[in-house]
């Protein structure tokens, strides 16, 4: 069986991360850990009441007026103790958050294999988004497995010299959350292809 440990810490990591919680947690040839930084503590919280989804581990990692070097520091820190117990065989973290960057690099030192979920979405300007560009960026480079929402961003990570056997067009899971969350009778004309 495979270990899978899930690790986000925003609200939208979360509203894409839970249906991937959900849908692996489902499966029997999975063990799946759930691990959040708390990098956006309430508004983490209110999605994972609505996904109804109970982290197996919580850093908890925010403080009054932190800087990203304290966020990246105590995740870090978080992390270490986590993997060192957990030992999964592969960790999924999504976007370009901090709590996706410092994440991979975790893994990345306890070589431990990284999938990137929404993989390849690039500006090629670090410093726009900032800090989230270079976050994406420097995850691509030490992802093992790259989860692309689109042909565009799979090209992307082509053109940067990722081997093409390791990316997986997947679509954006923030439909799958849409789903999951939108009452069966709901319509709307935008939804009718999904």
């Amino acid at each position: 069986m495979k270990k899978i440990m899930v690790v986000f810490g925003t609200r939208p990591e979360a509203i894409k991360m839970c249906p991937l919680v959900k849908e692996l947690k489902s499966r029997d040839n999975f063990e799946t850990i759930v691990c959040v930084t708390g990098q956006h503590r309430e508004m983490l919280d209110q999605v994972l009441e609505v996904f109804n989804v109970v982290p197996d581990y919580d850093l908890s990692i925010m403080k009054e007026k932190q800087t990203l070097f304290d966020v990246a520091v105590n995740i870090l820190d978080g992390m270490k103790a986590v993997l060192e117990e957990v030992r999964p065989d592969i960790v999924l973290v999504h976007g370009d958050t901090s709590t996706t960057f410092v994440t991979a690099l975790a893994c990345f030192y306890l070589e431990i294999q990284v999938g990137h979920v929404e993989a390849g979405l690039r500006t090629y300007n670090i410093y726009s988004p900032y800090p989230e560009e270079f976050n994406r960026q420097a995850v691509g480079i030490i992802a093992n497995y790259n989860f692309a929402p689109t042909e565009v961003s799979k090209n992307n990570l082509i053109r940067e010299g990722k081997d093409p056997k390791t990316i997986y067009v997947t679509g954006n899971t923030a439909i799958d959350a849409l789903k999951t969350t939108v009452r069966e009778e709901y319509t709307h004309e935008h939804l009718e292809w999904a």
